[in-house]
């Protein structure tokens, strides 16, 4: 459903209530979409830190790079 900025502006509460319904709303402004209305999804629960300690292995040389990567980088030979 498109709905101009006024309207939108006016029934901002209804169309909330739709777009938490799941209808995805466009809101428009001289006949162009410009912004999207869509339901809320929880993204789960938070992040617990270290919850993969023990899980990744990362090489001793990671963070070394050789020359020729480097160079290609900054455009050298």
């Amino acid at each position: 459903m498109i709905v101009n900025i006024h309207e939108a502006k006016t029934h901002l509460s209804r169309l909330v209530e739709r777009a938490a319904a799941g209808e995805e709303i466009i809101i428009g402004k001289a006949g162009r979409p410009m912004a999207r209305l869509v339901p809320y999804v929880d993204g789960g629960r938070p992040r617990t830190p270290g919850a993969l300690k023990g899980a990744l292995w990362v090489a001793d040389d990671f963070d070394e790079s050789p020359s020729w990567l480097i160079d290609a980088f900054e455009g050298k030979g």
